[in-house]
């Protein structure tokens, strides 16, 4: 090993971290109100009041989702379908969960009828290990990051939260509008008393629909030619979707701004379009001219339930068509009313959408730092100084 390996040592994944197997707790022996993460191959699935482990860990899909890697800071319990590695004094934890992650365990499945991680082709794959004063410098590095997506993750749910009640309030609820005469007549509509000069209308009338189609699978690419394409929820984000492939040749478009819809199992989740992109017949795209996306959305929002049972209803696919979009009922208030509160929420959804391209951009520095920190490619020091100003 030549300088950059100074120190580190050659091992195997069982010698330095070996998965230990988890155990069985079924939902009913649960206790929901307890803190205690319960994890299973895709990651957190409830909560208990006891843990299994006692410490920061790693939970490894053994079953399901297999070769998934979950970090947890504090006690856990990983459930039976699961590997877990525990934390240990001579080993820094959050550099074993980074080191999984490169390792590719999502194609070391077990040859057999119920497929499943294959512990032992694991546990035989050579790794070069650093001094722990190494690891915990590289697992500080790639923490930070992860921490701070962490932290814009949790922002932008409170601020989705707080629109989401405002919406309510104003739409569900008809709690009395700043700026506006508090209502003291009502109507009786389809979907109950609504306020007086407000109506009871379709989807259809307030927007623009866009029903998405898929273009020939030759024009898709991932070499960034034509536009971002999507096709339906894997490529949803938390609100914007994640560019994965591109297509070169699409006539069903989506506007920046535009409230993306799943048509397709799962009916009703929702995104909205960062930049002008293709969309495939996963997506519908709704569009209101000329205004903020946020009353579309949080309406889309609260309707979601709604939307469930076309799924239910529908084909082998669950899908709903552009007649379903269109003629959705809704109520709709005066203009006024949802420009007011499109002022309102605009800059809840800029911070979001800030939030959203900062952890994108961290995530980017993180993959590509990664690979290049667990080989020794490239030095802490060296990572610092790139990821310094970026957090």
């Amino acid at each position: 090993m030549g300088d950059n390996f100074k120190g580190w040592t050659e091992t195997t994944v069982g010698d330095f971290s070996p998965f230990l197997y988890g155990k069985g707790l079924a939902e009913r022996q649960r206790n929901q109100l307890g803190s205690v993460p319960v994890f299973g191959s895709n990651g957190v699935i409830g909560t208990h009041t006891e843990a299994l482990v006692n410490n920061a860990g790693i939970v490894i899909g053994r079953k399901g989702t297999v070769g998934a890697v979950h970090f947890c800071k504090g006690p856990f319990w990983p459930i039976d379908t699961a590997f877990y590695v525990e934390s240990k004094p001579d080993r820094e934890i959050r550099y074993i969960y980074y080191l999984l992650r490169s390792l590719g365990l999502e194609h070391m499945n077990a040859d057999s009828a119920v497929p499943g991680l294959n512990r032992v082709a694991a546990h035989s794959r050579k790794i070069l290990i650093p001094p722990l004063t190494e690891q915990k410098a590289i697992a500080s590095i790639l923490g930070a990051l992860d921490d701070k997506i962490e932290l814009n993750r949790k922002m932008n749910e409170s601020l989705e939260a707080m629109a989401r009640a405002l919406f309510k309030s104003w739409f569900v609820d008809f709690d009395p509008i700043p700026g506006f005469p508090p209502h003291k007549e009502w109507q009786n509509s389809s979907l109950g008393k609504i306020p007086k000069g407000w109506r009871v209308g379709t989807l259809g009338e307030l927007c623009e629909i866009v029903m998405g189609q898929s273009p020939p699978g030759e024009t898709y690419n991932e070499s960034g030619e034509g536009l971002p394409f999507y096709q339906g929820i894997r490529d949803f984000g938390f609100r914007f979707p994640s560019r994965r492939i591109y297509c070169t040749a699409s006539t069903r478009l989506a506007q920046k701004g535009d409230v993306l819809l799943s048509v397709r199992a799962p009916v009703g989740s929702l995104n909205v379009a960062g930049e002008d992109c293709a969309i495939g017949r996963g997506v519908a795209a709704l569009r209101i001219k000329g205004q903020h996306y946020g009353f579309l959305y949080y309406l889309m929002k609260e309707t979601q339930e709604d939307w469930k049972k076309f799924e239910a209803e529908g084909t082998v696919f669950g899908s709903v068509t552009k007649t379903d979009v269109q003629n959705f009922s809704i109520i709709i208030p005066q203009t006024e009313v949802i420009l007011r509160f499109n002022e309102v929420v605009f800059p809840m959804d800029e911070t979001i959408k800030n939030n959203e391209m900062q952890s994108l951009t961290l995530a980017s520095i993180r993959d590509t730092l990664l690979p290049k920190l667990l080989s020794g490619e490239i030095r802490v020091k060296d990572a610092e100084r790139f990821v310094e100003g970026k957090i």
